[in-house]
């Protein structure tokens, strides 16, 4: 089953990460204060990008590595001046 890694902009300027099968449905659920605990808060106010990748495995490895990011960072991988790739081949 494909996964994906998604970035949402909040009000508050922060850029909130996840993974799900469906980034148009999961979107929808933060939008109606049913999604994560941090985007009930922070209202989300755009969906920024969304990355494939082959599986669960894979899209909660890459999540670890892009919540690590700034927010700045983030919005570079949004705007494809950052490739995803480079994110996941840093060393911890």
């Amino acid at each position: 089953m494909t996964w994906f890694l998604y970035l949402i902009e909040c009000e508050d300027g922060s850029v909130y990460t996840g993974i799900a099968t469906d980034v148009q449905a999961r979107y929808a659920k933060h939008v109606s204060g049913k999604g994560a605990r941090y985007t009930r808060s922070r209202k989300p106010v755009a969906l920024l990008a969304w990355f494939e990748l082959a599986d669960r495995s894979s899209a909660s490895r890459a999540e670890y590595r892009v919540k690590q990011l700034s927010p700045a960072d983030k919005r570079a991988l949004a705007a494809g001046t950052r490739t995803l790739a480079s994110v996941l081949t840093l060393t911890s």
